[in-house]
């Protein structure tokens, strides 16, 4: 988004916090496509394959979330600031200029 914009509409830094959170959200379902996938993985080969995607999927959710904790974004361990930072997200984008 362009930044004038960003800071007009409030969004200036919460761009970035949507794009990782909708990665991380990505990464944990292609986690359990693998995890469901390894489970009906017809011969060891394709189970290893899947597993080896499994084991790097959860790698990349690992990056992401630490990322994101750096960030302030993700407080998977303290559910209390978890909801107010998701309420105050909301907040924000309820009250976004409508155009």
């Amino acid at each position: 988004m362009n930044p004038i914009i960003e800071t007009l509409t409030g969004m200036d830094g919460l761009s970035d916090q949507v794009v990782a959170m909708d990665l991380l959200i990505s990464a944990k379902s292609g986690i359990r496509n693998y995890a469901m996938a390894v489970t009906e993985a017809g011969t060891p080969e394709i189970k290893e394959m899947l597993t080896r995607h499994l084991v790097e999927a959860l790698d990349m959710h690992e990056q992401i979330s630490e990322y994101m904790v750096e960030k302030g974004w993700y407080h998977a361990w303290d559910t209390n600031e978890q909801i107010s930072l998701d309420l105050n997200n909301i907040n924000t984008a309820l009250n976004l200029p409508t155009l």
